[in-house]
């Protein structure tokens, strides 16, 4: 029998409907679930910070209205937003906010605003505020790709960029391996805040460079320039913050010039190799308030992101190749941004030395010499070739739409080796099949796992492409 709240949010979302357009309502309110009403607070669960600024930004007052329709003048709404999602041994850990944030109820039932902790520093009346950033200012939204890989970093940078220090996500923590593109979108924001607000200062540091600036001020005895200079920033970024692990009087300053700009309702953001959680060696008050904002990871581009990557690359440096091409780099290189563009410069180059074409026998040479031991890995490819000529059947067949028993088999066959032999996602190994999505690659992969423990012939038949292969397969459970 459903709650007093999931009936009162369930009235909600039927008027809500009626208000908003069905894309609109399946994405900001089916998600929505609803977990108390107490003291006529209703309480709902929202899955990211992203997605509260969201319903705050656009959907306020029509929050307010039915709220008040439901539970009445005094009824109000709070917000159980999830920080992390958790895993099997740990539970997702949720925060809550009231819909007016940064505000109590003072006297007459006025807002007013908080009281802020002690402030330690003093700042100085600086003339000039432009100081230099330290942005490479080639580095825009404009030139960043965007994939399925890196959206939410994306779409979070550009919300601060538009309200810098007046938005949820202060901090910004963008986090994942090297190469993914995490220093290109954080300087990226800072130089849009550039461009449309002059009067503020954006400040770059990497933490190595923040860290070697404030051992030089403990040697010259100018700490407290040291500190006014970072202070001075309306919007600061710190790149690559694992590197302040092990530094206790870094983090000691850093966390008391964290203080001061946050509570000054300045921008912070910054980058990492590993989520907040993982960073060992970190002050805990540091860590925590790392946790205030937002945190969004980047992932290894998917195929279709490599793709638009190589051609983005290859149109602004002025020259043309083939699809073909363009798919085996993509195929080949699935590490990180870096190395794909790596990559490219370096095909680029050899064509332009050694006045060669473009074409793929000078792109295996360039790859061979970067990406280690591509002729001894296992590739997609590969498997394709050994798979059709076991089945005696043909390529565009796999890649085709056809459900002949005969290609359906082998289809699945190559999409199981392919998973389980290669470092592709299995939303790249279906677009390799023909363009199929990942739930097609799950149930291939079942049915072959099926068809090994009832199907004796298969299995024998099977046993004859490792062999072909040339790999020992993991033992069936």
């Amino acid at each position: 029998m459903p709650s007093q709240c999931e009936l009162i949010w369930n009235n909600c979302l039927a008027f809500i409907k009626g208000q908003v357009n069905e894309q609109s309502f399946k994405t900001w309110f089916t998600p929505i679930v609803p977990k108390k009403l107490e003291n006529n607070i209703l309480t709902i669960q929202v899955p990211s910070q992203f997605f509260y600024e969201w319903l705050e930004e656009h959907y306020l007052g029509l929050l307010r209205q039915v709220i008040m329709q439901e539970i009445g003048p005094q009824g109000r709404l709070e917000y159980s937003i999830i920080v992390d999602q958790g895993n099997n041994q740990r539970a997702p850990v949720t925060i809550n906010l009231p819909t007016q944030r940064n505000y109590i109820q003072g006297n007459n039932n006025q807002p007013s605003l908080t009281d802020s902790p002690h402030n330690p520093f003093t700042l100085k009346n600086f003339k000039d505020l432009h100081q230099a950033s330290y942005l490479n200012p080639n580095y825009t939204f404009e030139t960043f790709i965007e994939g399925d890989c890196n959206q939410l970093a994306r779409s979070a940078a550009q919300a601060v960029a538009k309200k810098p220090g007046n938005n949820a996500f202060n901090p910004l923590m963008l986090y994942g391996k090297v190469g993914l593109g995490k220093t290109h979108i954080v300087q990226a924001l800072g130089n849009e805040v550039k461009a449309h607000f002059s009067n503020k200062f954006v400040l770059y540091a990497s933490s190595e460079q923040f860290t070697t600036q404030f051992i030089e001020s403990l040697r010259n005895n100018s700490v407290q320039d040291f500190t006014h200079f970072y202070l001075q920033a309306d919007v600061l970024i710190l790149d690559d913050v694992q590197f302040l692990v092990g530094k206790e009087k870094t983090q000691e300053i850093f966390f008391h010039i964290f203080n001061h700009l946050h509570q000054s309702g300045k921008q912070i953001v910054m980058t990492s190799d590993c989520p907040p959680r993982d960073l060992k060696g970190l002050q805990e008050r540091l860590l925590s308030r790392f946790k205030w904002g937002l945190t969004a990871d980047l992932q290894q581009p998917d195929f279709e992101t490599r793709i638009a990557i190589i051609k983005n690359k290859i149109q602004a440096d002025g020259i043309d190749i083939g699809e073909d091409l363009v798919e085996y780099i993509a195929q080949s290189v699935d590490t990180n941004i870096r190395e794909l563009e790596g990559v490219i410069i370096s095909l680029i180059a050899h064509a332009s030395l050694n006045k060669r074409d473009v074409d793929l026998g000078l792109a295996k040479q360039v790859l061979k010499n970067i990406v280690h031991d591509i002729d001894t890995e296992i590739s997609i490819d590969y498997l394709h070739k050994i798979v059709t000529e076991h089945f005696n059947v043909s390529l565009e067949s796999i890649k085709s739409k056809t459900r002949k028993k005969e290609i359906v088999i082998a289809r699945q066959v190559a999409m199981y080796l392919a998973k389980h032999y290669t470092n592709h996602s299995l939303k790249s190994i279906g677009q390799y099949c023909g363009g199929r999505d990942h739930s097609t690659v799950i149930h291939a992969i079942q049915a072959v796992d099926d068809m090994l423990h009832t199907e004796h012939q298969f299995k024998a038949s099977f046993e004859e492409i490792k062999r072909k292969v040339k790999i020992k397969l993991p033992q069936a459970h």
